[in-house]
């Protein structure tokens, strides 16, 4: 069987490791011809939709593309920002994982908002491509405006404080973002969940998340001081999620702690850096899982096994393999370094949440002086 993966990243990557040795193929789409090609390699696109000034997609063209890729069984994403129009062409191919729909409201923030909003989901109050000086009249000081689309690990977003940031930032003539209440939140932490063809959903353990910047720079599972009620209202969340989309595959669901209530920030309709950590802390890794559902294959269990972190190796190169031990693993993924860029991440596992703080501090002094 063969499964076909629109990019090229290291999302993609990870997919088809924990899917080789189930004795499956992968092929990749590089779903942007200017894009760099560092974690695998992927067929280019024989022609880009009219809305990135292209003559579209013609079906001879598509027929070309799923041919060259081996006749796949079926098609994933290892992001949200994809181009529909050949999600929506594949699908006349073979089927596409997870929907075009559930793709399509997730790489829209405003359509996620809604999504969240029908389903009684709490989130942050918004507005959408509304002044920011009329929002804040609303919302109050400080503001978080979002790009509705290509806004990730801090990029395109803006903190409004004052007046002035708002008059200023409407002088940009951004198009197409929300203006969303700022959440005074106690900590953050990702669900990661899984859903099968049949509909059988698997969840793993909540994850203490900690971001820089609006980049994530580690986790740690399972979440600490998180009541059984909280628990059972984030595995709520997203069943009625993944029901309504009728999902198949991983989603990952960021959420703020506000006391002993959730709010969700925002979905990913794919695995997700959050759930890194079930590469050695899981019976089954998230990868192994997404590939599973999208094939039809019973889930793997998503017990955990131990208290376990994952640290993002972040704009730096190659550490020292000085930085491992016998309870720890490094994931490089064989990007070129940038700064603020996710280069590899390592997994590490202890007795106690105690020791996973102290080695998690240790392991971020020993990489960023490298």
């Amino acid at each position: 069987m063969r499964i076909a993966i629109v990019g090229c990243g290291q999302l993609s990557r990870m997919m088809a490791i924990a899917g080789i040795p189930l004795g499956l193929q992968f092929s990749f789409v590089k779903d942007n011809i200017g894009q760099s090609n560092e974690c695998v390699e992927g067929l280019g696109l024989i022609q880009e939709s009219p809305e990135k000034g292209g003559e579209g997609y013609n079906k001879q063209a598509i027929e070309k593309l799923y041919n060259d890729l081996g006749k796949p069984d079926c098609v994933t994403v290892e992001k949200e920002q994809v181009d529909l129009d050949l999600l929506i062409a594949l699908a006349d191919f073979c089927p596409v994982y997870p929907g075009i729909e559930a793709v399509k409201a997730c790489q829209h923030r405003g359509e996620e908002k809604q999504l969240l909003a029908n389903l009684s989901i709490p989130t942050s109050p918004y507005f959408y491509n509304t002044k920011a000086v009329e929002a804040v009249a609303e919302l109050g000081f400080p503001v978080m405006v979002k790009s509705c689309t290509e806004g990730y690990d801090g990029k395109n977003q803006w903190l409004l404080k004052t007046k002035q940031d708002a008059e200023e930032f409407d002088a940009l003539n951004v198009q197409d973002y929300i203006i969303e209440a700022f959440v005074a939140f106690d900590k953050e932490i990702s669900q990661v969940s899984v859903r099968s063809k049949s509909g059988e959903i698997k969840h793993y353990a909540l994850a203490d998340n900690h971001h820089e910047k609006g980049i994530l720079i580690g986790s740690i599972t399972p979440a600490v001081n998180i009541s059984e009620k909280l628990i059972g209202k984030a595995q709520r969340h997203m069943e009625s999620l993944l029901t309504e989309l009728n999902y198949v595959g991983v989603l990952a669901m960021e959420c703020f702690v506000l006391g002993d209530d959730l709010m969700v920030n925002e979905l990913a309709p794919r695995v997700h850096n959050s759930g890194h950590w079930t590469q050695l802390g899981s019976i089954t890794c998230q990868f192994e899982n997404h590939v599973r559902a999208i094939l039809g294959i019973s889930l793997g269990s998503t017990s955990q096994v131990s208290p376990t972190a994952m640290l993002n190796l972040i704009g730096t190169e190659l550490p020292s393999f000085d930085v491992l031990d016998e309870n720890s693993t490094l994931y490089w993924y064989n990007k070129t370094v940038r700064d603020n860029r996710k280069l590899g991440h390592i997994n590490f596992v202890a007795n106690t949440h105690e020791e996973l703080y102290q080695k998690m501090s240790e392991l971020g002094d020993k990489v960023s002086s490298k």
